[in-house]
């Protein structure tokens, strides 16, 4: 069987990849095989959400939210939340999602 979690050498999983690049039908996808390490961090602790959240993925952030799972104020290695990010790249979207969680 394949490992859905299986990292490169940064660290980085599938489902960070799916979420740094939007890929929405890959993340869920990995979400219904139900193993998937929703909160996974690469060298630079940067999870799935936070990848989202830097790059305006505004329904990849939905999805991940929606598992209940997420973990909302993970900070990578130089102490950044999703949140964070979200204000650095001004979208208003994807601070309300977050906010509002």
């Amino acid at each position: 069987k394949v490992d859905i979690n299986s990292k490169d050498l940064g660290r980085r999983t599938p489902l960070l990849y799916a979420a740094e690049n939007g890929h929405e039908g890959v993340i869920k996808l990995l979400l219904a095989i139900g193993k998937v390490d929703i909160n996974s961090k690469d060298l630079g602790r940067r999870t799935p959400l936070l990848y989202a959240a830097k790059n305006s993925h505004e329904g990849v952030i939905k999805l991940l939210l929606d598992t209940g799972k997420v973990d909302i104020n993970s900070k990578d290695l130089y102490g950044r939340t999703p949140l964070v990010y979200a204000a650095e790249t001004g979208h208003e979207g994807v601070i309300k999602l977050l906010v509002d969680t």
